[in-house]
């Protein structure tokens, strides 16, 4: 299940390099009107099912907090911190989706574990 929330992660991270698949790239803007709360789902997952100590885990982690930077501020305490993290993250917003899109199709294909 991991894996194919990385996909949707990466679909939606690296919306802008997928100029060349207009379809793809139609499909991850509107994937992306749902950036939060799948976020959300992705960060709530990894912590759930204890998958936090893998790749895949660790750069789902890192997604969803890129998703969820609009909501961060409102989390006492820690929010502003996670929020300057996740802005910083951002930065680097298309190369982390490429990473978690191709770890996303690696695990679906199970040559990625």
């Amino acid at each position: 299940m991991i894996e194919w929330l990385n996909i949707i992660a990466g679909l939606i991270l690296c919306v802008s390099f997928l100029d060349a698949v207009p379809t793809l790239q139609k499909f991850a803007k509107w994937l992306g009107s749902f950036d939060t709360i799948i976020g959300i789902i992705i960060i709530i997952y990894v912590l759930w099912v204890g998958a936090w100590d893998s790749l895949q885990g660790i750069f789902a982690i890192i997604a969803g907090f890129i998703m969820i930077v609009g909501i961060l501020p409102a989390i006492p305490a820690v929010g502003k911190h996670l929020e300057k993290v996740a802005k910083w993250l951002g930065g680097f917003q298309g190369i982390i989706g490429i990473i978690v899109l191709i770890l996303g199709v690696l695990g679906v294909l199970n040559i990625l574990v």
